[in-house]
């Protein structure tokens, strides 16, 4: 059995800059978890759950420094700091989105497809075709039908 077989073709989808309050409103109208963020060319650039949604309300952890010869010598990652801070502070779909995201085409065995699903901890997976165009999603319900 191919993803094409078994994968949801009426995807709901969102745009990189479509503001978090309309795709939570979004989340919960449907009662849906994530959904895929696609930019003009109907191409998957990112995917935005409940989970990155909730980082928002995280607290974000400043990075531990140890002060010497009167400047400071940070003991953790700047970067990730930056990531959190961003996330926290984000309005667009764009600053919270996870990327890169992990894709399967519409020919990949379905077995492969949820051997996949299993090792990265994913709960959903865009369906593309040889173009890279969004052609559906498979969810882990989706796969629990055609058990």
């Amino acid at each position: 059995m191919k993803a094409k077989d078994i994968m949801t073709t009426e995807v709901i989808t969102v745009l990189e800059d479509e503001t978090i309050e309309n795709v939570t409103e979004l989340l919960i109208k449907n009662k849906i978890s994530g959904v895929p963020v696609i930019n003009e060319d109907n191409e998957v650039v990112g995917i935005v759950t409940e989970t990155d949604l909730i980082f928002k309300d995280k607290d974000v952890h400043i990075p531990s420094y140890v002060p010497l010869l009167g400047g400071f010598i940070l003991l953790e990652s700047v970067k990730k700091f930056e990531k959190q801070l961003k996330k926290v502070a984000a309005y667009k779909v764009k600053d919270v989105m996870s990327t890169p995201v992990i894709k399967v085409y519409e020919e990949d065995e379905v077995r492969k497809v949820v051997n996949m699903m299993l090792d990265r901890r994913i709960n959903r997976v865009p369906v593309i075709d040889k173009e890279g165009k969004l052609k559906g999603i498979i969810a882990r319900s989706d796969i629990l039908k055609h058990l």
